[in-house]
């Protein structure tokens, strides 16, 4: 029963330490154009913090790598000149990525 239990604590320590392992490259998105002020948000079930012209994920999930969380971070800070980590998204996919991208508050002109 005692090596039951020591073998089932083993297995899970592995599990966890197996994720974390994999997910431990930073995710970072390099802006086409600098935030004004850091920014911190969540976006592919990570916290990125942006700076200047990069946003970076320190632990990022396997979620993080995709496109839609490119879109996330482009839709909070603007246009994402690349976005790289475990996985470096192409040209296509960054084109896809920049769809989402923060566009400047139009100025509208009241008729008169």
């Amino acid at each position: 029963m005692k090596l039951q239990t020591l073998a089932a604590a083993c297995a899970a320590v592995f599990s966890l330490s197996a994720t974390a392992a994999m997910a431990g490259e930073a995710v970072t998105a390099t802006l086409s154009q600098p935030v004004a002020q850091p920014v911190k948000f969540i976006a592919g079930g990570a916290v990125f913090k942006c700076e200047g012209d990069a946003c970076v994920a320190n632990a990022p999930t396997s979620r993080t790598y995709g496109v839609d969380t490119c879109k996330a971070v482009a839709a909070k800070v603007g246009a994402v000149a690349a976005f790289a980590g475990r996985r470096t998204l192409d040209e296509t996919r960054l084109a896809q990525c920049n769809t989402a991208a923060a566009q400047p508050a139009a100025t509208t002109v009241a008729k008169q």
